[in-house]
């Protein structure tokens, strides 16, 4: 497989193109009053996976592999965003990356470290034995992780702040 540069252009036409499906979704919530029109699933998921990608320098592996996103330094990772209050994990990770965009297109990193912590803490589990991880819990545990458990960045990455999250 091809590898692929995520170059500081690339990632500025990824926030580009964010900012305007953010504008639709602000669009369509207003014409409809009650709906949310959140962007979720795959295209969020591309989303945090190519950035990750480029702030993280991650490998990632073909899309829709089971368990983990991608590997960096023998590392294998999970890769998560999010732009609700939670997110869900299936499998237990041996890295685990979560981060935030809020209704700006902004990134922020949410927990960056090993995957057993949130997986074995995780307050509610599902009828498929799914986690689900809300992004305070997930900020507090991250506070704990010692810095040689992190994987760097090399590309600077904002913490998550509570003040940060979409309203």
């Amino acid at each position: 497989m091809e590898r692929i540069s995520y170059s500081r252009e690339k990632m500025n036409l990824v926030r580009d193109n964010i900012q305007k499906m953010i504008k639709i979704v602000g669009e369509l919530e207003a014409e409809f009053p009650g709906r949310h029109f959140t962007l979720d699933g795959h295209l969020v998921g591309s989303i945090g996976e190519v950035l990750a990608a480029y702030y993280y320098g991650i490998d990632l592996y073909e899309a829709s592999t089971q368990r983990h996103d991608g590997s960096i330094d023998g590392r294998e990772v999970q890769i998560k965003i999010t732009q609700q209050d939670n997110i869900l994990i299936s499998e237990k990770p041996d890295y685990l990356l979560v981060m935030y965009m809020n209704k700006n297109g902004n990134v922020y990193e949410v927990y960056n470290g090993p995957g057993d912590l949130p997986w074995d803490t995780a307050s509610k589990r599902d009828s498929h034995n799914n986690r689900h991880m809300r992004v305070n819990k997930l900020m507090k545990l991250d506070a704990d992780v010692e810095e040689t458990k992190r994987i760097p960045a090399v590309i600077p990455i904002e913490k998550m702040k509570k003040e940060f999250k979409n309203r």
